[in-house]
């Protein structure tokens, strides 16, 4: 019975957590409530202190996690292609109009780095954690990801990338948003 009742409250936070994780995106940190998370993802407020110690302690696991399945999708899909595709392929990946359109499921950074530096240390740190292991990918797949060099054209590479999803979704000219995309992939690329 014990391992049952664990078992339903793991299953409960997992499924609080992937509503925060689409809320933060969708809504902002500012716009991501308590109350409207826990009924998205089926439960009662009331349950919320039970998995949580606080909302900051919520936000912070749902940087981390939102982050975490950036950086392991565009992984998944540079580690599918031959070594010499994989580098382009993350590129093209990211900056995709099917990417600009899944704000809930998209890149946290895009949809939330203006909000970070006036989020709480534990978000922040959450969120850091994760942009470092975003550059640290880019650096992997690089060219010359093995060098100095390699390390800072990936922190470039990885703001011009994050910086171009973020424009491309400020814009209401759907055009424009595709152009500053396919901007970005070509300067990236040199092709």
């Amino acid at each position: 019975m014990a391992r049952f009742v664990q078992s339903r409250k793991e299953a409960s936070h997992e499924r609080i957590l992937q509503a925060a994780t689409r809320a933060i995106r969708r809504s902002g940190y500012a716009g991501a409530g308590v109350a409207d998370i826990m009924r998205e993802a089926g439960l009662t407020h009331g349950g919320f202190y039970a998995h949580f110690d606080s909302r900051e302690a919520m936000l912070a696991e749902a940087a981390d996690r939102a982050g975490a399945e950036t950086v392991g999708t565009l992984d998944g899909f540079a580690a599918a292609v031959p070594r010499e595709d994989a580098y382009r392929t993350l590129l093209k990946t990211y900056l995709s109009s099917k990417h600009k359109e899944l704000v809930e499921t998209g890149c946290p950074v895009a949809a939330l780095g203006s909000e970070m530096p006036r989020q709480a240390p534990d978000v922040r740190h959450a969120a850091t954690r994760r942009i470092k292991d975003m550059i640290d990918l880019v650096a992997r797949y690089a060219p010359d990801g093995g060098t100095e060099a390699g390390r800072r054209r990936a922190l470039t590479t990885t703001a011009t990338m994050i910086g171009s999803l973020i424009l491309s979704r400020a814009v209401d000219d759907p055009q424009l948003a595709d152009d500053v995309l396919a901007a970005a992939l070509e300067h990236l690329t040199g092709e």
